[in-house]
């Protein structure tokens, strides 16, 4: 039995609405600010969880315990757990691959292009520290120095988003560089300050699986999941150490691939031989489709084709659990007069609001001056306190800092969080105020000038 040929040249109109929807959504799923969005709204709804008469069910559920049993073996911990230290090493790998692409081809792979968002971003540490230090004398709240020194990169990118296509494209590029450089520090900063006493025996397991990841590569083993079980290994390894295991995403990010693996032919010719056999074929249709699957996988480079794939799921599922499980902070079971929480409060939310703007611009300002660094084209200094503005949104790698300072103290905990929601959000809707008045500005000196303005000029 054959098709009518008009079947298959007009596909059902509900097909075609289907495909259409789906092409939108997977549009959407990409666009920063909507990542933003979802984060912030699981932030509010944690905060409202735990602060309306349902608080007690919302503790409750992230110290419900997970555990996987292995025979006699068995490894359980809280759902906490498994968000902070298993799902968001996924969210570390994004970020080690993001590091890994900037500096193979993107603004960090040229030091002159680097240098000031290098420079800018070591300020934007250092000056909040210091501020956060000058509130918090004691030793117990010295731990939380580092807490006001990161910056979230989606919230931050996906605010600037919000800001529209008037923003000249070297600001997204220049606080997107500053962002990563941002995230290589607090990662340096985890790995050296935040963990515990290292039992060396973990790095010897954390260096096995490296050297699975390494063998599958020189092999040129493509698959993605190939990588699962040698990942798991080093994150295995890594938590054995005490080091944080969240760090094993970034060490595999780092590691991705940048360009595809080398083949006999060129994916586009095995795409279009595979085709051809496939067309000329009556039966065994499985080698051609398989050659196709493979030019397909190879036409991206690995740290391109994970990251994209792994984009909705750290944005949509994993960040805003994230937030949804850290952010709930109980109101009223923060005692801001005790043990010194209302300094721990004000050092993060002020280092986060002043600091950050004052240490990215201040610096910045510096270096231009110094002429040691210039400006990117088409980015002046109103473009820069945006950026140092939108540098101050803390949230996702501000709030897992916290949990690692003050590890076993509620209070204390509880008083960083506040700091950190208050501050991220007042630097984000500062952020917004100023690059609204920043597009106008963009926008008035684009615009042509008005035939009345022009016409006595012309005479």
């Amino acid at each position: 039995m054959t098709r009518h040929p008009s079947a298959l040249r007009n596909p059902p109109r509900a097909q075609l609405f289907a495909e259409r929807a789906l092409a939108t959504l997977e549009r959407f799923l990409h666009i920063e600010a909507v990542g933003g969005a979802v984060l912030l709204a699981a932030a509010a709804i944690a905060l409202i969880w735990a602060n309306s008469a349902f608080s007690p069910s919302y503790h409750a559920l992230w110290h419900t315990p997970l555990s996987f049993r292995l025979g006699s073996h068995e490894f359980a911990q809280p759902l906490h757990f498994w968000i902070n230290d298993a799902l968001m090493t996924v969210f570390f790998l994004v970020v080690g691959m993001e590091i890994r692409r900037e500096i193979h081809e993107g603004a960090l792979s040229d030091f002159r292009q680097a240098a000031l968002p290098l420079a800018a971003a070591l300020g934007g540490v250092a000056v909040p520290a210091l501020i956060y230090l000058a509130f918090n004398g004691e030793a117990v709240q010295r731990a939380g120095w580092a807490v006001p020194t990161a910056t979230d990169i989606a919230f931050a990118v996906g605010v600037l988003a919000l800001l529209g296509r008037s923003i000249p494209g070297n600001v997204r590029v220049f606080l997107l560089a500053l962002a990563i450089i941002d995230d290589i520090i607090a990662v340096l900063i985890i790995a050296f300050f935040y963990s515990g006493g290292l039992d060396y025996s973990g790095f010897a397991v954390a260096a096995l699986g490296i050297a699975l990841v390494l063998g599958l590569q020189h092999i040129g083993v493509g698959s993605a999941y190939a990588y699962v079980l040698p990942g798991a290994i080093v994150w295995t390894g890594l938590l054995m150490t005490g080091a944080h295991p969240t760090l094993a995403g970034v060490v595999l990010g780092l590691m991705t691939p940048v360009v595809s693996r080398r083949m006999r032919e060129r994916p586009l010719d095995m795409v279009a031989r595979a085709a051809s056999d496939l067309a000329a074929a009556s039966g065994g249709q499985a080698q051609p489709l398989r050659r196709l699957r493979l030019a397909q996988r190879e036409m991206l480079p690995p740290v391109v084709r994970v990251q994209t794939a792994l984009h909705p799921w750290v944005a949509y599922a994993i960040m805003p659990l994230f937030a949804l499980a850290n952010a709930g902070v109980t109101l009223g079971g923060v005692d801001l007069a005790a043990g010194g929480s209302q300094w721990v409060m004000a050092g993060v939310a002020i280092a986060l609001i002043a600091g950050k703007p004052a240490g990215v611009i201040g610096i910045s300002w510096l270096m231009v001056r110094l002429g040691w660094c210039r400006l990117p084209p088409g980015v002046g200094w109103d473009g820069i306190v945006l950026i140092g503005l939108l540098a101050g949104v803390g949230f996702t790698m501000s709030i897992f800092i916290a949990m690692l300072a003050f590890a076993g103290n509620e209070n204390l905990l509880g008083a960083a969080k506040l700091g950190v929601l208050l501050g991220s959000l007042a630097t984000a809707l500062l952020g917004l105020a100023w690059g609204a008045l920043y597009a106008r500005r963009v926008r008035a000196r684009a615009a042509p000038p008005s035939a009345d303005a022009a016409g006595p000029a012309a005479t």
